[in-house]
């Protein structure tokens, strides 16, 4: 690899010819300068790294070739060169971000009134154009709407909602969408093979997945990783540098929770841990992974859009046939609720494991989805059912795969027997009615479903307890002291939510009546002394006894 400028500066397209994608733009600027009716102003508006100044790069070239205008710039004149190298006196970039001010936009109002030096037009690019001024907008405005001949202005922008609508009404916008995984592996092999960098197609397709619809990202990453590993690089290499997890860890952590075995999905993250990698990215790495099992599982197949290599695409479908969308769905809430907790200051590793343990054992989770996971489990357990319920699921390149994963689903319904797992049948009791020991074993779950829709709600009730139940209607309890807690819960649309709450867990939507009572000292006995009650597993545990403090040797101290 040649030193000198980076690599995404030294690949930047030169020509439209040359541009990945934004057919739609490319299009309209080449119909614009073949027809003579270049606008005056443009808004560019896209993410980072779409190739929004190297757009307004090229629209200059076109207009200032020595054989322009033209579609097809030369590359070679001097006009080409000094805008490739930047250094041509007709093309000014400004970064807005550092010239927001009144002072600097009335400087570049003088400067637009001198002619073009050396070109036929001069071309200002306001690069992250949002971050201009009020102010400023306002006294760009008249020079914006009205600028002298000859003078074309590119405002590019990666938050077009920031930028003023009079601005935006004086512009041709041309919004630039995020390149496919597709698009960013073939810029990412070109550019290798014009360098000279061997690397193979999982590492390219790992590459391109990460750099999240950013040419640059992906070439600054291919950079880097040609400085780490040299002109060769492998898979094992792009793991290293992005920090990312192996995809068996990833694949082994969603078997695990399909399986229900949480002692696997906890190994594979001690696994993790020994490699030094991030948690919080294995935690969006099986998010992403569990979004695409969904996809595939809905689609079918395998979508162009997260295909990567045959291998990998077949492993992805056979494990899309074996995980349920149920799992699938619950694994995303669940990730998701870690990674926000993760954020909000809690340990990655505990957040991980823990989403992990409440996924493959939905017995430790009190939440309404883990019942229903459980349920369905049952169901297919005592119905002889294989446990996949979603259509086969065949990789577009590999169908003749498909068998082998049915051989593997008949075999989990061998713990059919299940010791007494038919006396959790007890949704039953939607075609009678409810029972009050059922709602109190349950009142942990309607809490949680309650959360969904009122969380103010959901906290009150955890105070309460239900007290009495009859077919239709059930009687929720709070101390006589917790006024503010029970007139909240006393609303009709509170009551409504319970009920609709239990009708989404029993089947039975009852009617809910609120008072006050002193309740069961037996059930209310929840706060205990944490310390106590640490101290007296510690001793039970190891068969210890606490060494109190002797009062007369403090004395004596």
């Amino acid at each position: 690899m040649s030193s000198g400028p980076s690599l995404y500066r030294r690949h930047r397209p030169r020509t439209f010819a040359d541009v990945v994608g934004q057919e739609h733009v490319v299009r309209t600027l080449s119909n614009a300068i073949e027809h003579g009716k270049v606008h005056h102003a443009y808004l560019f508006v896209g993410s980072r790294g779409t190739g929004k100044t190297s757009m307004a790069k090229i629209l200059a070239a076109c207009l200032n070739c020595v054989n322009g205008p033209t579609v097809e710039p030369c590359g070679v004149c001097d006009s080409c060169v000094s805008i490739a190298s930047a250094t041509s006196l007709d093309v000014i970039e400004m970064d807005a971000a550092s010239n927001n001010s009144v002072d600097d936009i009335r400087d570049l109002r003088e400067a637009v009134a001198y002619a073009p030096v050396s070109g036929r037009s001069k071309v200002y690019i306001l690069d992250e154009a949002h971050m201009l001024s009020t102010a400023a907008w306002n006294a760009f405005l008249k020079t914006l709407e009205e600028p002298p001949p000859n003078t074309v202005f590119v405002l590019a922008t990666t938050e077009a909602a920031k930028v003023l609508p009079t601005v935006v009404d004086r512009c041709h916008r041309f919004d630039f969408t995020r390149p496919t995984v597709e698009q960013l592996a073939a810029v990412v092999r070109r550019v290798a093979e014009k360098e000279s960098i061997q690397i193979g197609p999982d590492a390219v397709g790992l590459l391109a997945r990460h750099a999240t619809g950013s040419f640059r990202d992906a070439l600054g990453t291919l950079e880097q990783l040609v400085t780490y590993s040299g002109a060769t690089i492998a898979i094992d290499d792009v793991l290293a540098v992005l920090g990312v997890a192996d995809a068996d860890l990833v694949f082994g952590a969603v078997d695990a929770v399909a399986s229900g075995d949480p002692k696997s999905a906890l190994l594979a993250v001690a696994k993790l841990g020994e490699t030094g990698r991030d948690m919080g990215g294995f935690m969006r790495d099986l998010e992403i992974h569990a979004r695409e099992l969904l996809v595939v599982q809905t689609l079918g197949s395998v979508p162009a859009e997260i295909s990567i290599t045959p291998d990998r695409d077949q492993r992805l479908a056979e494990q899309a046939a074996r995980v349920t969308q149920a799992d699938a769905v619950r694994l995303l809430d669940l990730l998701a609720a870690a990674m926000k907790a993760v954020r909000d200051g809690a340990d990655a590793r505990t957040q991980l494991e823990l989403a992990l343990t409440k996924a493959a054992s939905p017995e430790v989770d009190a939440g309404a989805r883990a019942l229903h996971a459980r349920i369905e489990r049952l169901e297919q357990a005592l119905s002889g059912e294989p446990q996949v319920t979603v259509p086969r699921v065949e990789p577009p390149p590999a169908p003749p795969g498909t068998p082998q994963p049915r051989a593997e689903e008949t075999s989990p319904p061998e713990p059919s027997p299940q010791p007494a797992a038919v006396v959790v049948a007890e949704p039953p009791a939607p075609t009678g009615g409810l029972e009050l020991g059922v709602v109190a074993e349950l009142w942990p779950a309607v809490v949680d479903a309650v959360r969904v829709d009122d969380d103010v709600l959901a906290m009150c009730l955890t105070e309460a307890r239900p007290v009495d139940c009859a077919e239709r209607s059930l009687v929720i309890a709070f101390h006589p002291d917790d006024t503010m807690r029970r007139r909240k819960a006393e609303s009709a649309r509170a009551r409504q939510v319970v009920a609709e709450a239990l009708r989404s867990l029993t089947g039975v939507a009852p009617q809910i009546s609120v008072e006050a009572r002193e309740l069961d000292p037996a059930v209310e006995e929840a706060p205990a002394d944490p310390e106590a009650e640490l101290l007296e597993r510690l001793k039970a545990e190891f068969d210890a006894e606490e060494i109190l403090d002797d009062p007369d040797q403090e004395g004596a101290a």
